[in-house]
């Protein structure tokens, strides 16, 4: 009985197709799971800008309540001057409001300076914002095009699997167990094309005998080597 390697070439290339197939869907929702975690950085951005925003503000709103505390004490000590009897006592009273005045000079710059930055927190919450909207656009769509794929890979994968089982019933069990013996112990390639008298796969040549044997398409030969299904190229 000849050996009909076109089906087993035929079961091969349809497992080989199958297997990448498999790989790429598995590896789908980490892919997935990268683009999301990509725009929640993204989004992390703006979160982080705002915070800077809070803040600045929170410390204006400190500064400018220091700076109220200091005016109304400077207030009450102008109010006194009308009141003290010696000159040592207004000349110290005089200091103070003097240091008061310093203290709202600075506060008050400073209150600028945080203004200024107020200005340029904006910009970067705006900027973040827009680099958000273009990202997340860009990645959401990045998202559908591979669960386009997957769709579509799935699809492809039913079909495969429906054509290895058509084609199953026409290959005899004794060659579909030693098939898949060796599709398990050689990474999902059972089979080696002879190619100028020596395996594709491994590249032991084969003895003259075992190559008469193999285009007698008799039965089936394996690699001394590989230990993979050997076939001749027509």
């Amino acid at each position: 009985m000849d050996i009909e390697f076109n089906n087993l070439i035929q079961l091969q290339k349809l497992d080989k197709e199958t297997m990448n197939i498999s790989f790429f869907l598995e590896n789908i929702p980490s892919q997935i799971d990268e683009i999301s975690k990509k725009i929640e950085s993204s989004s992390q951005i703006i979160s982080q800008a705002k915070e800077k925003m809070i803040q600045n503000q929170k410390k204006r709103r400190d500064l400018e309540a220091e700076v109220k505390d200091i005016k109304e004490n400077k207030s009450k000590y102008n109010r006194q001057l009308n009141d003290i009897k010696t000159n040592i006592e207004y000349s110290s009273l005089l200091k103070e409001i003097k240091e008061a005045q310093q203290k709202v000079d600075a506060l008050e710059e400073e209150i600028i300076s945080e203004m200024l930055a107020a200005d340029e927190i904006e910009d970067e919450i705006k900027t973040a914002n827009q680099k958000h909207i273009e990202a997340e656009q860009k990645l959401s769509k990045e998202k559908e095009i591979l669960q386009q794929k997957k769709k579509e890979s799935e699809a492809k994968k039913k079909e495969l699997i429906q054509e290895k089982e058509k084609l199953m019933p026409k290959i005899p069990a004794e060659q579909i167990g030693l098939y898949l013996k060796i599709f398990k112990k050689n990474n999902g390639i059972p089979l080696s094309p002879v190619n100028e008298d020596f395996c594709s796969m491994c590249h032991m040549r084969i003895r003259p005998q075992m190559l008469n044997e193999l285009k007698g398409k008799k039965k089936l030969i394996l690699c001394e080597n590989c230990g993979r299904i050997l076939y001749v190229l027509n």
